[in-house]
């Protein structure tokens, strides 16, 4: 059997208009301006209004920008992918069944995949997979996030989350796309996971061990926090920088690179020497990654936040090798090469 080859036809973004500073979280944290714009990286982010920019909302409209790039019909989709945020308009509840009927996908079917902010390389993975062996020929993954709504800024616990913003992205991936189509090439993936993570970072109730009540939303415990951040930091520490470029060199290996080869990388939003670090490791110039410092991190719609900005500053150009790199708690490290083509 033949293996059809898988490329990136469209990509859209999207976020809201409405912007929250980094004067602005350290005022209502109490955490130095400084250190949320130096350190955290957040010199701004994008907020959604209370009563609009649902998850599915955004997603609509990413998906549409994304369907314009691709030159595609909603209706030719056979595939719609969630892979965005739980935090979504309802619980218990398929933002992607919802997404393909506003979208118009009138033939596809739709579901949704969850690996947090480590999404985005895992839904293109898995999609990819099944677009090579014939499955679907044609599928729209969008993503959203809102979690903004889930931070509480008088946690200094739950400070790793004061960068969280609003966006969503949408990509469409279509099997053996026209030359004059393909805006990249999708080649090798990698994931790896250590569970060890899984109970480090919580919403504490909501769920079925604390359900919902008067008493919870009372205590203020419908808010992401972390039980207990001095450990986390300190197992976190010596994983995840291995783990980051674990899967970064064996998504390279499968596509026949390595480090050597990257030229652009699409990375999670992170606090900025991180960053740096991951770069440098990378052996990446300054012209090899955009910092998503006006963004905040955006969950799974990082990695195409920071392609689009790095397409409209023409840091990414035909003949680059393009690794999307990502991780999400739990913890999962997830990479995805891409060859840029137009």
């Amino acid at each position: 059997m033949r293996l059809r080859d898988v490329g990136l036809t469209g990509l859209g973004t999207y976020v809201p208009e409405r912007t929250v500073t980094g004067a602005e979280i350290a005022a209502e944290s109490g955490v130095p301006e400084d250190v949320v714009v130096d350190k955290m990286g957040v010199r701004e982010k994008h907020v959604c209004p209370p009563d609009g920019d649902h998850v599915t909302d955004m997603c609509v409209k990413a998906a549409e920008a994304a369907l314009e790039d691709a030159g595609t019909d909603a209706a030719d989709l056979d595939l719609v992918l969630y892979h965005g945020s739980e935090y979504k308009d309802h619980v218990v509840w398929s933002a992607a069944a919802d997404v393909c009927d506003r979208v118009g996908a009138e033939d596809a079917y739709a579901h949704e995949s969850y690996a947090l902010c480590g999404g985005a390389p895992v839904a293109v993975r898995q999609t990819t997979a099944q677009l090579r062996v014939g499955d679907v020929d044609r599928a729209l993954l969008v993503t959203a996030s809102r979690e903004e709504d889930l931070v509480d800024y008088g946690d200094e616990d739950a400070s790793f989350t004061f960068n969280f913003g609003s966006g969503a992205a949408a990509t469409v991936l279509e099997a053996d796309p026209a030359p004059d189509r393909t805006r990249a090439l999708v080649r090798g993936s990698a994931a790896y996971t250590d569970g060890s993570f899984s109970r480090d970072v919580v919403m504490p109730a909501g769920g079925s061990v604390r359900p919902a009540s008067a008493d919870t939303v009372g205590g203020g415990l419908h808010s992401l926090t972390v039980p207990d951040p001095e450990d986390m930091k300190e197992r976190l520490a010596e994983v995840s920088a291995p783990a980051f470029l674990r899967v970064a060199d064996e998504s390279l290996r499968k596509s026949g690179y390595d480090r050597s080869d990257v030229d652009f990388v699409a990375l999670t939003h992170m606090k900025r020497s991180f960053h740096d670090h991951l770069v440098s490791e990378l052996g990446l110039d300054e012209d090899g990654h955009r910092y998503l410092d006006g963004y905040g991190h955006v969950q799974s719609a990082d990695q195409a936040l920071a392609l689009r900005e790095g397409l409209d500053r023409g840091l990414v150009r035909a003949g680059d090798v393009v690794l999307l790199l990502a991780a999400g708690t739990g913890y999962t490290w997830a990479a995805t090469v891409l060859e840029w083509r137009d």
